[in-house]
C-alpha cells in the first residue's frame, strides 16, 4: 500500500536547493520508504543503511569513500550510529556545495542535533517527519477512527485487524525498549522504562510534574525523571508542550504539558486495543487531544511557534500557534455537537488570536461565531492558508 507523503514536495524542495538535508522521526514511521522514493526518482543514487555494519565499514574513511560521489545523491539511514560522520561530511559539503549531494535519515531529533548543529551549522536542512496524519489517509470518520486507535505508523495503521494492530505496537515498546535505547547509549533498564512510560501514558496532556512521578515510582529524583522524559522527547515518542506565555499580567500556568506523540502507542500502553475499549475510557478525551494537536503541529509551517494557554483561574486554549505577527488558535472537542464555555471566550480575548478553530470529529467546517470555526481533524490545512497569504 503506497501512500503518498504530504513532506515529499518539501523534501524535493529542500534537495533542490540544500547540499543536505536531514530527515528526522521516530523509527518505523516511513523514512525509509520516503528515501527511496527519492533515490527511485534520483538515478545513481548511493544508499547506505548504518545499521549494517557492511554500510558502516564502507564509510570507516569517510573523507575518502565520499569524494568519489559528488555527483549523486548519498543517503545514509539511521545515521546516529556514525555520530563521528558529521565531523567529516563539513569539510565535504564545503570542497563542492553542489545542492542535494546528502540526505540523512535520523530516529533520535536532539542527539543528531546536538552533533551537526555546529559542523553541519548552514549547510544542511532539517525536516521532521511524522506518523502517517489524517490528511494523507483519513478522508472521513471511519478512517479517522482507525487512525485514532491504532496510530499513525504506517504497520499498525495497515495492519490486517485491529488485532494484529496492537501487536505490532507491543513489540514495537519492547524492541525499542530492548533494542533501540540501549543503541543510543541508554543504560536505563527496559523495564523501568517501561513502567516510566506507562505512568506518562496515564498523564497523557497533564501538567508535567517531576517530583509527583517520582515519588509515584518509588521515590525517583525529579532529575532523573527529567532524564527519562529528554530520552522520549528526543527519540520523538513524547511532545513536551511548552505554554505560550504572552504579557497578559494574569497568573498563568507555566508548567509544560507532556503528550505520547502516537495515539498508537499511547493506547498499547494502556491497554486499549478496540474502539470498543476506548470508549467510555477516563484518558478518551485526553487522547483525542493529543492526537489532534499532533495533526495540528505536523501541518505547521516553518518557523511557527506553539504552546497551550491557560491560566490560574480557567481561561485555556489547548493550542496557541504563531506564524510571523499573526496568532491562531485550537480547541479540540470530542463530540460531533461541540460547545464552549466562558474560559475559552477570555483566553481568545487574552492572546489576540486573529482566528479560532474548535476541531472536532465532524463531517464538515461549519461557524459558531465571528472568527471561530469548527473543524474536522481532515481539514486543518484551512487554519493556516491566511497567515501564510499574509
Amino acid at each position: 500500500m503506497m501512500i503518498e507523503r504530504i513532506l515529499l514536495s518539501s523534501l524535493r524542495e529542500r534537495l533542490a536547493g540544500a547540499p543536505g538535508v536531514v530527515l528526522l522521526g521516530p523509527r518505523q514511521c516511513g523514512k525509509t520508504t520516503l528515501a527511496r522514493m527519492i533515490a527511485a526518482e534520483t538515478p545513481g543514487t548511493l544508499f547506505l543503511d548504518l545499521e549494517r555494519p557492511a554500510d558502516r565499514a564502507r564509510l570507516a574513511a569517510p573523507e575518502l569513500f565520499l569524494p568519489g560521489f559528488r555527483d549523486r545523491l548519498v543517503v545514509l539511514d539511521e545515521v546516529q550510529h556514525m555520530p563521528d560522520l558529521f565531523a567529516a561530511l563539513r569539510p565535504e559539503i564545503d570542497a563542492h556545495r553542489r545542492p542535494g549531494r546528502f540526505l540523512l535519515l535520523g530516529s533520535a531529533s536532539g542527539v543528531l542535533l546536538r552533533q551537526s548543529a555546529e559542523s553541519l551549522a548552514g549547510r544542511v536542512s532539517y525536516l521532521e517527519l511524522r506518523p502517517l496524519l489524517a490528511a494523507e489517509v483519513a478522508p472521513d470518520l471511519s478512517t479517522l477512527q482507525s487512525l485514532w486507535l491504532r496510530g499513525g505508523f504506517p504497520p499498525s495503521y495497515t495492519a490486517t485487524d485491529d488485532r494484529a494492530s496492537f501487536v505490532w505496537r507491543e513489540d514495537f515498546i519492547a524492541t525499542f525498549l530492548q533494542r533501540d535505547l540501549p543503541q543510543l547509549g541508554s543504560s536505563i533498564a527496559a523495564a523501568t522504562m517501561h513502567r516510566f512510560w506507562r505512568m506518562l501514558a496515564h498523564l497523557h496532556g497533564q501538567r508535567f510534574n517531576a517530583s509527583q512521578i517520582g515519588a509515584s515510582l518509588g521515590g525517583l529524583a525529579h532529575t532523573t525523571v527529567g532524564r527519562y522524559v529528554d530520552l522520549l522527547v528526543d527519540t520523538m515518542l513524547v511532545r513536551r508542550l511548552e505554554p505560550f506565555l504572552p504579557n497578559v499580567g494574569k497568573r498563568l500556568v507555566k508548567a509544560p504539558k507532556l503528550y505520547l506523540r502516537d495515539s498508537g502507542l499511547l493506547h498499547a500502553l494502556l491497554g486499549l486495543g478496540s474502539v470498543e475499549d476506548l470508549q467510555g475510557h477516563p484518558g478518551t478525551g485526553a487522547s483525542w487531544e493529543g492526537f489532534v494537536i499532533e495533526q495540528i503541529l505536523a501541518l505547521c509551517p516553518t518557523g511557527a511557534q506553539a504552546g497551550f494557554y491557560r491560566t490560574a483561574v480557567g481561561a485555556e486554549l489547548d493550542l496557541v500557534v504563531e506564524i510571523g505577527r499573526r496568532r491562531i488558535g485550537f480547541e479540540v472537542k470530542f463530540s460531533s455537537a461541540p460547545t464552549v464555555k466562558r474560559g475559552f471566550w477570555q483566553a481568545v480575548e487574552d492572546t489576540g488570536v486573529a482566528r479560532t478553530y474548535i476541531v472536532a470529529p465532524v463531517d464538515a467546517a461549519y461557524p459558531l461565531a465571528d472568527r471561530v470555526e469548527v473543524v474536522p481533524v481532515g481539514d486543518l490545512s484551512r487554519a493556516f492558508a491566511p497567515a501564510l497569504q499574509g
